[in-house]
């Protein structure tokens, strides 16, 4: 069955290609900054005292350095167990694999929620809350299944959609691609059907996001789907604490 799935998807989206500088096309006007790994602890300190909870923002877009980063960041404090918050419009398709499967080696849980700042505290811990208005595009969906655990607040979007060659996204139905081309676009189709799976995701995100071409809005999963692709599967974000990592680790890099 996922096998037919896949050829079927994979003819879908022949002019699907998978480049370590791909984004989709609603983003494509900018360049947004690549992705973070910083912890955070909850504030304010006096409302929350000795409970106050603690993750990591994984902010920014994914490019083909994020998953190094994200090792060299796990090698530097104990991240197993911890919560990954995630906010990014998705990028590079391989390096998005590559995190998701050091996720899932971790024990993480992944979330989609937003991590906003709040002001210096007296002990000089960033100190940040958390709001459910965030967004998981494009690939991060896929890195979104690397948890372990995934929860989806009512009010976040996980929104799907095609990844295409960037330096034809502008023009995607007028040019020309290559035997070359559509031979990885077969490769990177089967890369991630062979995650989806591994992850304990539904095909159907997969093909659900093949569907949606990069001249076309990404399309919105419903809670309903999320549910049914397994990209949200618990009910509760911080049902499993994590580690509280030293207060020097905890602050943030410099630019």
């Amino acid at each position: 069955m996922i096998r037919h799935i896949v050829v079927a998807s994979a003819l879908a989206c022949a002019c699907m290609l998978a480049l370590a500088e791909n984004r989709s096309i609603a983003k494509d006007e900018n360049k947004p900054a690549a992705m973070r790994f910083e912890w955070r602890m909850e504030g304010p300190a006096e409302q929350c005292g000795k409970s106050c909870r603690t993750w990591i923002s994984a902010a920014g877009v994914i490019t083909e350095e994020t998953a190094r980063e994200f090792e060299k960041f796990a090698t530097e404090t104990d991240v197993h167990g911890a919560v990954v918050v995630l906010d990014s419009e998705g990028g590079s398709v391989l390096a998005a694999l590559a995190l998701g499967r050091s996720f899932r080696r971790l024990d993480v849980t992944t979330t989609v929620v937003k991590t906003i700042p709040l002001p210096a505290s007296t002990d000089r811990t960033p100190r940040a809350k958390i709001s459910g208005r965030a967004n998981c595009e494009s690939m991060c969906a896929f890195i979104l299944l690397g948890g372990t655990r995934r929860f989806v607040p009512a009010e976040a979007q996980v929104l799907v959609h095609q990844i295409w060659l960037g330096s034809k996204a502008r023009r995607a139905l007028e040019s020309s691609y290559s035997a070359q081309e559509l031979g990885i676009v077969q490769r990177d189709v089967g890369s991630l059907a062979r995650y989806t799976v591994e992850m304990g995701g539904g095909i159907e995100l997969l093909e659900t996001a093949l569907q949606v071409p990069p001249w076309e809005p990404m399309r919105a999963l419903t809670a309903e789907e999320q549910r049914r692709m397994r990209l949200s599967t618990v009910d509760v974000l911080f049902e499993h604490e994590a580690p509280a990592p030293a207060v020097a680790t905890m602050l943030p890099r410099a630019n």
